[in-house]
């Protein structure tokens, strides 16, 4: 199929739920896409930060390869080794006692949701208020959905999952006042992905974390885009020195193969039983092949260490454009967003045409979200086509 037929068998047969530009995508190689008209991309998107080694890393690729000549599934009625390693490496890098695999970020947020709900149940007189923020995104299935803050998202879909109470993001006293003896949990983006990327301040998750502590609630961090090397750190919540009692992840942990997973703790671990919960095709011994490569390369000190350096590179190259446009730049690592005072799309647009590709987050915010093997050349690279497309638009 060429490009155009391509372009209009999805338009007849995949549901619009995307609007996509009319790109099609061949192949890419570490930091770069290219298109079958032979365009060359630079990638400051990672696919919603997901390639976290970029295209085509050579050890993912070995490691995906052998293992699909080997054992693709056997579902999880029966044990396959790369899903022990994984789950083993998981435990033992986090604050977690058991991990709970599915295929999605959306599906290990419905897992948190429905583990707290049955603690709740369980250990705290059938207590199961959730409280979530204003500008938070935890996925599109029905009980992620009810904690995902924006409207647009939600309307068409209600009544959703009921219990769910919003409180404005940051705001210390209106969390203390919903946060009582009957929230079986509190659930949070460490930084916001979809909302903006706004970080929590340290003083905020403290206070969840206390807040939580003193109702017997259980505290939910969901770092599904902030996870796994995307700040600097292995995980967000080190960042700020705040345990959580779960915590989610997906999109990095497979480099680009469907997984998720819900880390909990024993005091949550100890509640769920054969039959609570499952999947078919969660870490499968391919997905895991996968996830192992990108764990093992992810948790070395100095892989982290450019990370953390080059994403305040990336912060310190924007924050010195002197263009009227930009009037914030913030966020952790590699997950930077530049808050703009007009809209984000046509940025985002201008840049495709110049051949980089970046991502916005919410109307007037961009989102710079690469591959975490970037460098400062490709930095330099990406900030200065911003510059440029702002400047055009001024």
């Amino acid at each position: 199929m060429n490009k155009q037929e391509i372009i209009e068998a999805e338009a007849n047969n995949v549901l619009h739920t995307y609007n996509r530009p009319e790109i099609v995508f061949s192949h890419g190689e570490g930091m770069y896409l290219y298109d079958t008209d032979g365009n060359q991309y630079l990638d400051f998107t990672s696919g919603i930060a997901v390639t976290a080694l970029g295209h085509s890393d050579p050890d993912w690729v070995t490691a995906v390869s052998q293992q699909a000549a080997k054992l693709t599934h056997v579902s999880n009625l029966f044990h396959s080794a790369p899903q022990a390693q994984l789950a083993q490496k998981l435990v033992e890098n986090s604050f977690a006692d058991k991990v709970f695999f599915c295929n999605s970020g959306a599906e290990a947020n419905e897992a948190a949701l429905k583990f707290a709900r049955k603690v709740g149940k369980m250990k705290h007189d059938s207590k199961t208020n959730i409280v979530a923020f204003g500008g938070g995104f935890h996925g599109r299935t029905m009980g992620s959905l009810s904690a995902t803050y924006k409207e647009q998202y939600r309307a068409p879909f209600a009544p959703l999952v009921p219990g769910v109470t919003f409180v404005p993001f940051n705001d210390l006293a209106a969390a203390r006042e919903a946060i009582d003896d009957d929230t079986c949990a509190v659930i949070i983006e460490p930084i916001q992905g979809e909302g903006g990327v706004n970080p929590a301040t340290p003083g905020f998750l403290h206070a969840l974390r206390a807040a939580c502590d003193a109702h017997n609630a259980l505290l939910v961090f969901d770092e599904v885009q902030c996870g796994l090397g995307r700040t600097g750190l292995l995980w967000a919540y080190r960042q700020f020195d705040v345990t959580p009692d779960i915590m989610t992840l997906a999109k990095p942990l497979a480099g680009g193969l469907p997984i998720g997973a819900t880390l909990v703790t024993q005091a949550v671990a100890e509640v769920i039983k054969p039959g609570d919960h499952g999947s078919t095709f969660a870490a499968g011994p391919l997905v895991c092949a996968a996830a192992n490569v990108v764990f093992d390369k992810v948790n070395q000190l100095n892989f982290l260490q450019a990370v953390q350096e080059n994403g305040d590179y990336l912060k310190y190259r924007l924050q010195t454009l002197e263009l009227e446009q930009i009037v914030e730049v913030r966020g952790q690592g590699l997950l930077v967003g530049v808050a703009l005072n007009q809209p984000a799309a046509p940025i985002m647009a201008a840049a495709r045409a110049k051949g980089v590709l970046i991502l916005t987050a919410g109307e007037e915010v961009l989102r710079l979200a690469p591959p975490l093997i970037v460098n400062r050349e490709e930095i330099d690279t990406a900030v200065s086509t911003i510059a440029a497309c702002l400047e055009e638009m001024s």
